[in-house]
């Protein structure tokens, strides 16, 4: 039946107003709502359904038939185009784009192309760690292990090396080859300018035998493509180093550091010694490697015979590579700390791992290799988007894409997973085991693989695109209520707060301080459905990994040892209250808890999902955004009273089937009426 719709209220009030009462009786009937030609309508549902106005066959097929039916618009849901706006629709839904989201300063991003003359390199601001300032690369003339047969251009600064006088130390750690000095904490001069006059000398050989100048023979630095010598000491433009007026000299007379005159008065600058090839030792502990401060030191370079995992047919083979970032390693040899951790970075005995597992690239255009982070960032935003569509193809219930366990992965998170990738930058947990993500070579991102993810996954809520797009359990909750249920969190329009100086206002437990009870009281219990995925990450916080309480983090915490090692960062470690103080070393999603928040932490986003379909609001929201998105407005009150309820019992009888309350929609009168 046509839907009827009257007068619009001004025009017909003018109306009514010039016609004598029996007229305005019979002017008040409504009369029935015209529909769209059928070429219209087919246009209409082809742009809504396929992104794309009808072609000309599909345009004569319907006017053959004279027609739209129901299976008609489930053809046009069969194709491709369909699907394509299906992935559309969830990715606006979802907010699915997590580039401002993921912190990557470049620390983890090697620059060069692996040529004979660009060896790969972290020349950002890893750099600053492992060689003594940010953008800093190795020396790319001198072959790692033949650095004690290779000319060297500070010979005249002997000895260069007393701590370790090979090229590597005794656990292969690459040593420094050449270095310079900082130019950000030194002045240097060309050596002739310096020594300019009548005692003038030409090479940093010749300031051996010079009396006059030979004190600067350390100081002497060959530096630049040219290999020019200069005397670099501290820069006296610069109020730190200008401080630093004690000369320290050895005992044949030559300066060895320039100091500052009064270093209990804690300057910000106490000294600067020679450059040597002898790295400090962080806090003193050997083989944890420290350039020294105002050197620049560089290790040499290898040709790695290990392909790495982006290289296409055009890369060199082999590449080359500086010598830290050549090496494979999961752990420090002299201290056992992991590599496997952003801290690989500034720790020149880890590398970049097998295949430079560890490390991004940028886009070579010349090899056609594309850039890493890039690439993995575009396909943690696909993959919420295959979840879906997948459901929506299988004509499965629409809400499994909260709480199946299915997913996909292309080439480039195949070998992100399969071989433990992105360290330093993605905090992602491997979804399943290791040997269940299917193989997709690298270069193969647009072929998708469907596989089976661990019993903790719930559909979209645990991907890492969700996660990172919503980094906290307060902002996964908020969404979740914003998407899923067209709900807003916000406090009545009549609340009323107690003084300032009310106790109530200091408490901690956001769930009870007064004001803001209205709107966490909700949040609070439901953000634990989320507890055991780390904020601002993806990392799943497994039992066995970590458990509610740990005891070396409560005895770090008694100890005043926040750190404690960096293994307690998921665990309360400092007290804010007495709960807090009760709470050393338990995770920290438990505290505060009842005991049914702590149910949720355990049963996850699935059980949320279950809860909520037991209410209808999932079903009814549905309903309006689908209404929203096909009609291009959200529901009026008029047609919420008319189609709200049908539609959501329908999708409800349909077993939750998205297209069948697409089909629903798109018949309805209001879709196909001129307003």
């Amino acid at each position: 039946m046509d839907r009827v719709r009257c007068l619009a209220a001004l025009a017909g009030a003018a109306f009514l107003l010039a016609q004598p009462a029996a007229a305005q009786d019979e002017a008040a009937v409504c009369a029935p709502v015209a529909k769209v030609p059928l070429e219209r309508h087919l246009r209409q549902l082809s742009l809504d359904l396929l992104g794309r106005p009808p072609t000309h066959e599909e345009y004569l097929a319907i006017q053959a038939k004279g027609s739209i039916g129901a299976e008609d618009i489930r053809a046009l849901m069969e194709k491709d185009e369909f699907y394509a706006r299906i992935r559309a629709y969830h990715r606006a839904l979802l907010r699915s784009n997590i580039s401002a989201s993921v912190f990557d300063n470049g620390n983890s991003r090697m620059s060069g192309t692996g040529a004979a003359d660009s060896a790969l390199v972290l020349s950002g601001n890893s750099a600053s760690a492992l060689r003594g300032a940010n953008n800093v690369t190795c020396d790319a003339t001198i072959e790692q292990d033949a650095c004690l047969t290779a000319s060297q251009p500070d010979s005249h600064a002997e000895p260069l090396r007393t701590r370790v006088t090979k090229c590597r130390d005794d656990h292969g750690v690459p040593m420094p080859v050449t270095f310079d000095y900082d130019t950000n904490l030194h002045r240097c001069t060309p050596l002739a300018t310096f020594t300019a006059g009548a005692n003038a000398v030409s090479t940093c050989e010749a300031l051996k035998t010079s009396t006059a100048w030979g004190k600067y023979l350390f100081f002497c630095d060959v530096r630049g493509a040219a290999r020019e010598p200069f005397i670099c000491v501290p820069d006296p433009g610069r109020t730190a180093t200008a401080a630093l007026t004690v000369e320290e000299l050895d005992a044949n007379g030559r300066l060895v550091a320039f100091k500052h005159p009064n270093p209990a008065s804690r300057p910000t600058l106490t000294e600067l010694k020679r450059c040597t090839l002898d790295p400090d030792w962080r806090n003193g502990v050997k083989g944890d490697y420290l350039p020294t401060r105002g050197c620049l030191q560089r290790e040499g370079y290898v040709m790695a015979q290990t392909q790495p995992f982006w290289a296409t047919a055009t890369t060199p083979n082999p590449v080359k590579v500086c010598a830290i970032e050549a090496q494979n390693r999961t752990h420090n040899p002299w201290t056992l700390a992991s590599c496997e951790t952003g801290r690989f970075t500034g720790d020149r005995s880890c590398g970049c791992g097998d295949r430079f597992r560890r490390c991004e690239v940028n886009a070579i255009s010349a090899q056609g290799v594309r850039g890493v982070h890039e690439l993995r960032v575009a396909a943690f935003n696909e993959e919420p988007l295959r979840i879906a569509e997948s459901v929506v193809k299988r004509d499965e219930p629409y809400f499994n894409i909260l709480t199946t366990r299915r997913s996909y992965v292309n080439g480039t998170l195949s070998e992100f997973y399969r071989n433990r990738q992105g360290v330093g930058i993605f905090n992602v947990t491997t979804p399943s085991a290791m040997e269940a993500v299917p193989a997709v070579p690298y270069e193969e991102n647009g072929r998708w693989e469907e596989y089976t993810r661990d019993g903790e996954h719930a559909g979209v809520l645990t991907t890492p695109a969700f996660l990172y797009r919503f980094p906290t359990q307060r902002a996964r909750v908020n969404h979740f209520y914003e998407a899923f249920l067209c709900k807003t969190f916000s406090p009545p329009a009549d609340v009323s707060l107690p003084a300032p100086e009310d106790s109530c206002n200091r408490e901690n437990n956001l769930a009870v301080r007064c004001g803001c009870n209205y709107c966490h009281a909700t949040i609070e219990p439901t953000g634990a459905h989320w507890g055991r995925y780390a904020e601002r990450s993806a990392q799943f916080l497994s039992p066995e990994q970590f458990p509610r309480f740990d005891p070396k983090c409560r005895d770090c915490a008694l100890n005043g040892d926040t750190n404690c090692g960096g293994e307690c960062g998921q665990y309360v470690m400092q007290a804010y209250d007495g709960d807090g103080a009760s709470s050393l070393g338990m995770l920290k999603t438990y505290l505060y808890r009842t005991p049914d928040e702590e149910q949720n932490i355990e049963a996850g986003p699935q059980l949320l999902v279950q809860r909520m379909l037991q209410t209808g609001d999932l079903e009814r929201c549905t309903v309006k955004r689908i209404w929203n998105e096909f009609l291009g407005r959200p529901m009026t009150a008029e047609e919420q009273r008319m189609y709200l309820a049908p539609l959501s019992q329908e999708f409800a009888k349909s077993g939750h089937r998205l297209k069948a309350l697409i089909e629903r929609v798109v018949m309805t009168d209001a879709y196909r009426r001129i307003d």
